[in-house]
């Protein structure tokens, strides 16, 4: 681990379905010297607009909130500059976070983007509630900027040590 890191973004995502295209929200929360520079909160709106019951009842989003909500291509050329050649850090990234940014941006036909990856889940082997219980984090769980934050926060504890 490079412990001169200093800007970092941390990124989460929510989705509908386990099918791809089904970002329903992107939490993105940007480090630079220990503090929070700035996050962005997005809902997205899934293919065709389809919500399993038992996705919803995790994270509280439906077709209602996303109806109106940009499609993931129109969302990516906001979120990109926060990815594209950045150190991105998600709780469970490796098995969750990435695999579905880079399965979405290939449904779109967008290239998959060069940037580092860190996933917290790895660093310290304990699920996201665990860990923010622990550490006294704020954690409205399955929020994707909430989840971001807690990650991200978690993720400079662990470069100050």
């Amino acid at each position: 681990m490079n412990k001169m890191i200093t800007k970092f973004t941390a990124i989460d995502f929510e989705t509908a379905t386990p099918t791809v295209p089904n970002i329903c929200q992107i939490g993105i929360v940007q480090f630079e010297n220990g503090n929070i520079i700035q996050e962005i909160n997005i809902l997205v709106k899934p293919l065709r607009n389809y919500y399993w019951k038992n996705f919803t009842e995790i994270h509280g989003i439906t077709s209602e909130d996303t109806v109106h909500a940009a499609d993931f291509d129109v969302v990516w050329k906001t979120i990109a500059p926060f990815i594209e050649h950045q150190i991105v850090v998600a709780h469970n990234g490796l098995c969750f976070d990435f695999p579905v940014l880079e399965k979405t941006l290939t449904y779109y036909n967008l290239p998959i983007p060069q940037y580092e990856k860190y996933d917290t889940r790895r660093i310290y082997n304990k699920g996201l509630a665990d860990l923010c219980a622990e550490h006294e984090i704020q954690l409205h769980h399955h929020d994707a900027l909430s989840d971001a934050r807690a990650c991200g926060i978690l993720f400079m504890k662990h470069l100050a040590n």
